[in-house]
């Protein structure tokens, strides 16, 4: 945990990588309650996952929740994360997902709003947006042909 720099940091136990994940003011007073040291969920750190995921059902149960289960979470995460245009990159990064597709999956049922192409023009010119950066075009010119082998 880096409280200055408001990011927690863990590995994930099915890839071994390590996630970091940023928050804020709200996290934060969430987190506060929280032990100060060690695991915080030292009792369910315990258990495996199976059991962990029991334990959640119980839970939900009582609390009267239905349809969802522990990945829930990184399904809204990601649909959140496209509804209000965080670039994807960065939500598969925060999710730890290497793939477009996988990601792109877990956002699929996003509800996003898009505004009207006038209205994002205007932004545009705010510069309330930030201008995407297209790939050099490649010229309609013959490039002088090279000897095989050799480097450019």
């Amino acid at each position: 945990m880096d409280w200055s720099a408001r990011v927690i940091s863990f590995a994930r136990k099915k890839t071994k990588t390590v996630s970091m994940v940023h928050f804020g003011d709200e996290i934060e007073a969430v987190l506060k309650t929280l032990p100060s040291t060690g695991p915080f969920f030292p009792r369910l750190r315990k258990l495996n996952t199976g059991h962990r995921a029991t334990e959640f059902t119980r839970v939900c149960r009582r609390a009267g929740v239905s349809g969802v289960s522990l990945h829930s979470y990184r399904y809204a995460w990601a649909e959140r994360a496209k509804q209000c245009g965080y670039p994807e990159r960065f939500a598969q990064e925060a999710l730890g997902h290497n793939s477009k597709a996988v990601h792109r999956t877990y956002s699929r049922k996003a509800k996003v709003k898009l505004p009207s192409l006038e209205n994002y023009e205007k932004q545009a010119a705010a510069g309330n947006v930030i201008p995407f950066q297209p790939a050099p075009v490649a010229s309609a010119e013959p490039q002088p042909s090279r000897p095989q082998g050799q480097l450019a």
